[in-house]
């Protein structure tokens, strides 16, 4: 395989399994250095070890994202452990179904302080380090298809990442002039680890109502944001590429009767 990656280094937030973890994995296999970040440090350390186990030079760092001194820990620990950061992927986020009558304070800002504060500061901490180094980076956000297309119970994360995207296109006045490149992928239906415990038969109910018949699964997303992180995109910035299946094209919703169980328990 072609070591795309080789001498970068790259921090990928919310790996332990799903999409970062898989990002993280195609990273090191094409001959990155990564630093793999999760909530749950048992989880982070699994992680990279299947990852080194493939070859793979990674690093776990265990950590909330939403704690600003945990993202500008890991960066400052990426530059201790490796020498330097070219990439960071914030991909750590909280999925929070919720009906918007009901919906709490507390919830509401548990899901800002991860999918915004999270990811506008270790943008922050990358650049900055992108910076002093002097030869441009890559920033890539993970938004999500419900920053284009209303998804009932989803009020609040769908503004997340409606507003990640709006982020990345603002930030191309600020980063482009040191050669720093921002976008943001937005995945749709996507068979994780998470939807599943969610919704057992979330592949099958997806697949129904995707043009392409299935839903994506982690590898398709990883292979968008690593085309964000190449050398092949470097004149890309400011933009979101949505990786759905075509769904958003006719955006029809399955029952949503899990949310509502969920609920009534």
């Amino acid at each position: 395989m072609q070591k795309k990656f080789e001498d970068k280094v790259a921090i990928v937030t919310g790996a332990g399994v799903g999409i970062g973890y898989e990002i993280a994995r195609q990273l090191a296999v094409q001959g990155g250095s990564v630093l793999l970040n999760d909530v749950d440090a048992a989880l982070a350390d699994q992680a990279a070890e299947r990852i080194r186990e493939e070859g793979g030079v990674c690093r776990a760092v265990g950590g909330d994202t939403a704690n600003v001194e945990v993202v500008r820990g890991l960066v400052e620990k990426a530059v201790a452990d490796f020498g330097r950061l070219d990439m960071a992927v914030a991909n750590a986020g909280l999925t929070s179904w919720g009906d918007f009558f009901d919906y709490e304070p507390d919830t509401f800002d548990r899901v800002l302080g991860v999918n915004l504060r999270g990811s506008y500061f270790l943008a922050q901490a990358a650049a900055r380090q992108m910076r002093r180094q002097g030869d441009g980076g890559r920033i890539v956000l993970i938004s999500s298809v419900t920053a284009h297309q209303a998804v009932r119970y989803l009020s609040c994360y769908g503004m997340t990442k409606a507003a990640l995207e709006m982020l990345s296109r603002n930030l191309v006045i600020e980063l482009s002039p040191y050669g720093i490149t921002i976008n943001a992928v937005a995945p749709g239906a996507t068979v994780t680890p998470r939807n599943l415990t969610d919704d057992p038969r979330y592949e099958e109910i997806w697949g129904q109502i995707t043009p392409t018949q299935r839903p994506a699964m982690p590898e398709d997303i990883a292979n968008a944001v690593l085309f964000f992180l190449s050398p092949q995109s470097a004149q890309i910035t400011g933009q979101t590429l949505v990786v759905d299946g075509g769904w958003s094209v006719v955006s029809p919703t399955p029952a949503l009767d899990f949310v509502e169980k969920q609920q009534k328990a």
